[in-house]
């Protein structure tokens, strides 16, 4: 045989070894994400919500027999610091962002943050946001600059109520400026693109939010086509506003249900999450997308109830359990999750392994083989085997909950351990729950509750039960230490200045 020859059967046998390590080699699956906004746990068909609650959901109900329904997925408690733990695998604290952020603060996603879009990104994935980012509006902090390729949706900095800040200023006479003035001023939904700067493209108006999920999902629709047209895998994260004051519903589900806007918004997002699933069929990439739908917190309750039409409130159900958004109780961290991948995650199933909103950053990573980064803590742990009914148990069972600068509360097991009171203040008209609840110290004695006997914390058992007191402390003292090696930066406060020195404590 010649030389000439043997090289180049040599060559043809290493491109047919290549091409069959290839072909073994599995293929990427495509990740979409959709997150409702303060969606409590007994809201939806699958968790007792649903028909029995005035609102029928019934391609939720389709997802759940498709999937995995999670049972104890637990999240932060409010909007900001939950989507930063999720983008993250980090507790929002750890990121200056245990707050819901205000416009103008200080407080934004950092330039050094890694996020979900940038696992994806760096694994050759297009990645898009539609909707509700809550992180920041500083250029450091926007999604375009953390991985994301597309964004469009509401102000980075704002949440779905601020389309009704131009009618409460000029109810209120705040500002004296015209209308047209107001509007131009006033939140706008933005658009950018990868590494660009935002641009205004129209003002975010009462009748611009009650159409806003339409224009979300067929954004996200169109991104779906255009990649797999492109044959690239994508991450389409999609923050939609179901469950959000002012729940205002489109026209096409504008007296739906038999309970108000409420639950009018509730059918309309099943509506849209059947509207995402029958895409995928569409597009034949049904078998290899991994879809997650969860809530970032429990639901709205009694603080923003007046959003409500005819006097119906505007406000979800946490179900069995204590609180709404704004608090650490059950009820406000404890909220829905379901997973589909056809071929992967077992149809008709459900979990009661603890899983936290940050797990998914790990639990990707794994899946597309990112790497999580080393140089920081990564609260989140990966939680493939809960996915692929691996194990029954997954690999958490603590978690703390952090209000601002305070650790306020810890998770084991069954457990929840409060290291300081929160309850509603003030009566009548007055009364504050969630996030104007009262977070008092107490009398140097946590408060234990046992979630599985006393599902609403009305008894605590700390006398009977202080054997609970040292597993739960000791995931606060691996926080502490944890924080010593990695200081946190400082932590939101409004009501803190520094004297002299400009800015905010």
């Amino acid at each position: 045989m010649s030389r000439h020859l043997a090289v180049s059967l040599l060559a043809v046998l290493a491109l047919t070894e290549t091409a069959s390590t290839a072909a073994q080699q599995p293929e990427k699956p495509n990740v979409v994400f959709i997150l409702a906004d303060n969606v409590g746990y007994g809201d939806l068909g699958p968790y007792g919500g649903g028909e029995l609650r005035g609102a029928p959901t019934p391609r939720i109900d389709q997802l759940a027999r498709e999937g995995l329904r999670l049972t104890q997925f637990l999240v932060e408690p409010a909007c900001t610091p939950s989507r930063a733990a999720l983008m993250t695998g980090r507790y929002s604290i750890r990121e200056g962002l245990s707050l819901i952020i205000l416009p103008g603060g200080p407080n934004t996603l950092s330039a050094q943050s890694v996020t979900m879009g940038q696992l994806f990104k760096e694994q050759g994935y297009a990645t898009a946001i539609f909707g509700k980012w809550h992180l920041g509006s500083e250029p450091q902090s926007l999604p375009t600059a953390h991985g994301f390729d597309e964004f469009y949706g509401i102000p980075p900095d704002m949440t779905w109520d601020s389309a009704t800040y131009v009618e409460k200023i000029e109810i209120t006479h705040s500002f004296a400026a015209p209308p047209a003035v107001l509007l131009a001023r006033g939140p706008q939904i933005v658009e950018a693109t990868a590494g660009g700067e935002l641009h205004n493209v129209k003002p975010f108006t009462s009748e611009v939010r009650a159409e806003i999920d339409n224009e979300l999902v067929a954004k996200s629709i169109e991104f779906m086509k255009r990649q797999t047209a492109a044959r690239k895998p994508f991450f389409l994260y999609l923050p939609f506003s179901m469950g959000h004051i002012p729940n205002l519903p489109s026209s096409q589900f504008k007296g739906k249900s038999r309970i108000g806007n409420y639950g009018d918004k509730l059918m309309e997002g099943d509506y849209h999450v059947g509207q995402i699933l029958d895409a995928l069929k569409q597009l034949g990439v049904d078998d290899n997308t991994l879809l997650v739908f969860a809530s970032d917190n429990g639901p709205s309750g009694e603080a923003f109830r007046e959003y409500g039409n005819l006097g119906t409130p505007d406000m979800g159900s946490p179900g069995p359990f204590r609180g709404e958004l704004g608090e650490v109780t059950e009820g406000s961290i404890r909220t829905f999750c379901f997973i589909r991948w056809p071929g992967h995650v077992k149809p008709n199933t459900n979990s009661y392994a603890m899983l936290s909103i940050m797990d998914f950053f790990p639990t990707f990573a794994s899946i597309i083989g990112a790497k999580a980064p080393t140089d920081r803590p990564i609260d989140g742990v990966d939680q493939s085997d809960v996915l692929l009914g691996k194990s029954e148990t997954g690999k958490r069972d603590t978690l703390l909950s952090f209000i601002g600068g305070e650790l306020v509360a810890s998770r084991w097991k069954q457990w929840r351990v409060y290291f300081t009171d929160v309850h509603p203040t003030g009566i009548g008209p007055q009364r504050q729950p969630g996030p104007g609840s009262a977070s008092a110290p107490m009398a140097g004695y946590p408060k234990v509750f046992n979630i599985e006997m006393d599902q609403h914390e009305d008894l605590n058992v700390f006398g009977l039960f202080p054997i609970v007191a040292e597993p739960a402390l000791k995931a606060v003292e691996e926080y502490l230490a944890s924080v010593k090696k990695y200081p946190n930066p400082p932590a939101p406060n409004v009501t803190q200045f520094r004297s002299g020195g400009g800015g905010w404590d």
